[in-house]
């Protein structure tokens, strides 16, 4: 009997256990992990939970080493990025979906974070922004930093706000020119500098941290314009003023994962695709989307890992999400 190992938590704590190696379905492929990438505060938050009982991570690339016959477009030996639960594991299944082929020349550490990328790509499109069209990005952590390349990428007019210097100072070397504030005066005046060019306001602010009490949400909406959005993509505090809200018929929106297809076991597990004509941006085009802008260098994460681990270190990294946040952007395990 052939064994994998797979990392779960298990009332509260992180353990690397022993399972038997499974067989594809019709519609999966079993693939060799390389590199899996620590999603640090879902993972935390899975972590804290000790209630469940789950197994960890959703960013990986791997080989395949089998596939079932209802896998057409894949081969065996193919290097793919993936998304979907449980990607902290030597081997593991996943949705023919959500494997999507990477060229040879990206490299394996930036692929790994297929699914943060898809959830990033999502949070923009859930923003419905057009070319020309201003965005604020709260938060600078390892998926704001993300969505705020991209946004960038798509030559939006891009401000990232954080209190971390050192989360400012990463994008601004990552993206020349662009507006990054450590503090919200600093924010409310850059959008008044768009406004003396006849642009009131943003178009849409995506929230991608935040807690209990921290009044980002008010804080958001009245550096909307009339009629513009607030996404919330990280885990902020929900509570706003009502009339914030209504004197600009603002609209609040939630980024669900990675787009699309996203907790649909038809999809995610039985193979059935959402027509592109109905449904243009699915979780799994997100990921492939994520895999051109690498493959063509529109945006850089290797800046952003910052810290290495072994999987058997794995207990070592999650130590670190949860003693230094602060300190955690870019994790990669390594296989």
């Amino acid at each position: 009997m052939d064994i994998i190992q797979v990392t779960v938590a298990r009332e509260g704590e992180i353990r690397i256990e022993q399972q038997e190696k499974p067989v594809p379905g019709e519609h999966e492929v079993l693939v060799k992990t390389e590199y899996s990438a620590i999603s640090n505060g879902t993972e935390t938050m899975v972590l804290n939970n000790r209630a469940t009982v789950t197994r960890l991570g959703y960013n990986s690339v791997a080989r395949i080493v089998a596939k079932g016959a209802g896998v057409e477009h894949l081969t065996i030996g193919q290097r793919v990025a993936c998304y979907g639960e449980g990607a902290h594991a030597d081997y593991r299944l996943v949705s023919k979906m959500l494997a999507v082929p990477v060229p040879d020349h990206v490299d394996s550490e930036e692929a790994a974070f297929a699914g943060l990328g898809a959830i990033a790509i999502h949070a923009l499109r859930q923003a419905k922004l057009q070319f020309g069209e201003t965005v604020v990005i709260i938060g600078l952590g390892i998926l704001g930093q993300m969505i705020a390349q991209i946004a960038h990428a798509a030559a939006y007019e891009v401000i990232g706000y954080d209190l971390l210097t050192e989360r400012c100072d990463l994008l601004r070397a990552a993206c020349p020119g662009i507006t990054v504030c450590p503090d919200a005066t600093q924010v409310s005046e850059a959008l008044e500098r768009l406004s003396a060019a006849g642009l009131k306001g943003a178009d849409s602010v995506l929230l991608c941290g935040g807690g209990k009490g921290d009044g980002l949400l008010d804080q958001a909406i009245g550096w909307l314009r009339d009629r513009g959005n607030v996404v919330i993509v990280g885990v902020p505090d929900t509570v706003f003023t009502r009339n914030a809200l209504f004197h600009k018929e603002a609209e609040i929106r939630i980024c669900r994962a990675g787009g699309p297809g996203r907790y649909d076991k038809r999809y995610e597990r039985g193979g059935y695709d959402y027509p592109e004509g109905y449904v243009r941006w699915t979780e799994g085009r997100n990921v492939a989307e994520f895999v051109r802008l690498l493959a063509n260098k529109r945006i850089s994460l290797k800046p952003l890992v910052r810290h290495r681990f072994a999987f058997g270190q794995i207990a070592q990294a999650y130590r670190l999400c949860k003693e230094e946040p602060e300190r955690t952007l870019g994790i990669v395990l390594h296989y």
